[in-house]
């Protein structure tokens, strides 16, 4: 072990299960720690131009009920992890990434590509990303620049 710990927090979280920082922090649009509704309708605007607003509200209170069981109007990282460790449990796998994928994924051909990250990068406040970046990503999500990444690339890009 090493003077700061490092070891023994890196394996303790190892031993917990699955890290969902960066599923959270896509949708944590102002950064601040904690989802409100305001994140998630910025997130659905940001790539979604169907449905009503009714609809899109219906959908964000309910999902903001699933997840706040402290009731304070927000989702803390803790509350986060807690719903998705119990989909995934309940075997409904990573339903909230999966739903980032789709939202991502404007064309919907199952492949978020090249213009799909550049456009998230954008709305996301990451800055302009190259185009050597984009590429980069997603090779490193084992795709090709043509064709982009799969649902299972887009986790290889954002564990990173």
């Amino acid at each position: 072990m090493c003077p700061t710990g490092t070891s023994t927090l890196r394996h303790s979280a190892a031993a917990k299960g699955p890290d969902f920082r960066s599923a959270f922090e896509v949708i944590d649009a102002d950064r601040d720690g904690k989802i409100s509704k305001d994140d998630l309708r910025a997130f659905y605007a940001g790539f979604s131009s169907t449905g009503s607003s009714d609809d899109d509200d219906d959908v964000i209170g309910s999902m903001m009920s699933a997840a706040d069981s402290n009731a304070d109007g927000y989702v803390e990282y803790e509350e986060f992890e807690q719903v998705l460790e119990q989909r995934s449990k309940n075997g409904s796998g990573s339903g909230v990434m999966e739903e980032v994928f789709r939202v991502m994924d404007r064309d919907g051909d199952g492949r978020v590509g090249h213009e799909d990250l550049r456009s998230y990068f954008k709305w996301a406040g990451f800055g302009d990303a190259s185009d050597e970046d984009i590429k980069a990503m997603i090779k490193l999500g084992g795709g090709d620049e043509n064709q982009g990444v799969t649902f299972e690339g887009l986790l290889k890009i954002l564990a990173v």
